[in-house]
């Protein structure tokens, strides 16, 4: 099992910025073996996309919409993985969700984050 605490939301104004930090804990074997992290985001009335994932060999994928804004990094001996958020748009108001990818994947709880124009 694996066990994902976000931290890092808030309410910003357009063309500030935010840093997200995920934190995974559990076993040695569950956190050792996972492949992936990474962050999900859903809108209301729309459905979850991905923003960002990176791999444990530090291997990274961007959304279109966040590439050039977003930065996503990892810390492995933390176990934790950031999102670094510039040039915030309203259109990046969202729920973030952190996930990890083993052989399932799991969710963090979600942090909203708020973009006033």
């Amino acid at each position: 099992q694996v066990q994902l605490a976000e931290s890092g939301g808030g309410l910003v104004q357009a063309g500030g910025s935010l840093r997200l930090s995920c934190a995974a804990s559990g076993t040695i074997f569950s956190i050792i073996s996972i492949r992936v992290m990474g962050w999900y985001r859903q809108a209301p009335g729309k459905q979850r996309e991905l923003v960002a994932t990176i791999s444990n060999s530090g291997s990274t994928n961007y959304a279109d919409s966040v590439k050039g804004r977003f930065a996503i990094s990892r810390d492995n001996a933390k176990n934790t993985v950031f999102l670094q958020m510039n040039s915030l748009e309203p259109e990046d108001t969202a729920t973030y969700y952190c996930y990890a990818l083993r052989s399932t994947t799991y969710w963090g709880q979600g942090t909203q984050v708020t973009v006033s124009s």
